[in-house]
């Protein structure tokens, strides 16, 4: 399984690689058994200190932080991030980084399988929600393949699977404004079983404007339904939606 997810990474001699979590260096020594040099971010001391004993710093450069804190913008551009991401910080932890995307060629990550089914899922499906629509608007994803429990020691609970991320070029969200956008999916969803009319608090001209039907449910909604509901929120002003859209 080790390295049916090193080779799902295909690593190059030249590539910027960041592993994020690196813990005792399980895929950390794979993965230096195809480049030269690896960028780690590890928040415990104890094992940062220990993969610096055991690698000198021309092959492991160990950043000893916390990566929901950690500013990848100090990274060289295309960098590619890697990583078997903690479950329990794994959404806001995909929200940071995913701040970065303009910045990055690609991301490789282990997660809880129902994490990866919420972040590829489509629209008008069960696992489609926030996480969805947040990572969709920036990153093409892919589910690769899915991890037994068996493959770890001690084995957990839950079947992990591992997601590849690639920035879509076209950054939607650069057209919008982030916040606006963030607060009208992170509303939209915590209101998820009402129809859009209750959901969102549009007018119904507004709906009108956008040509959306709202009888309609959150889910049912594209991302970029949802950019072009927070554009038309962020630019409006004191005017109607409908005249900002037409």
């Amino acid at each position: 399984m080790l390295a049916r997810i090193v080779d799902a990474i295909a690593p190059a001699r030249e590539d910027v690689l960041v592993e994020i979590g690196p813990g005792e260096g399980v895929l950390t020594r794979a993965l230096l058994e195809r480049v030269p040099h690896l960028i780690a971010i590890e928040i415990d001391r104890d094992l940062a200190g220990q993969l610096e004993r055991e690698f000198p710093p021309e092959r492991l450069s160990v950043h000893c932080a916390d990566a929901l804190d950690f500013d990848f913008s100090t990274l060289p551009p295309r960098a590619r991030i890697v990583g078997n991401l903690p479950y329990n910080i794994s959404t806001p932890l995909l929200f940071h980084i995913a701040d970065f995307a303009a910045r990055l060629r690609d991301l490789h990550f282990m997660l809880q399988r129902e994490v990866v089914e919420r972040m590829v899922a489509r629209h008008s499906t069960s696992d489609y929600g926030r996480l969805s629509v947040m990572l969709q608007v920036r990153f093409r994803m892919k589910k690769l393949f899915t991890v037994a429990p068996g493959a770890f020691r001690p084995p957990p609970k839950v079947e992990s699977a591992v997601v590849r991320m690639e920035p879509s070029g076209e950054d939607e969200l650069a057209k919008v404004d982030t916040k606006v956008f963030a607060d009208l999916v992170r509303r939209a969803f915590s209101a998820r079983r009402k129809t859009l009319r209750n959901a969102l608090g549009l007018q119904a001209e507004d709906f009108e404007a956008l040509g959306l039907d709202p009888r309609l449910r959150p889910e049912n909604l594209s991302p970029a339904d949802y950019t072009r509901i927070a554009r038309a929120v962020a630019q409006r002003g004191g005017a109607t939606m409908r005249s900002v859209t037409r």
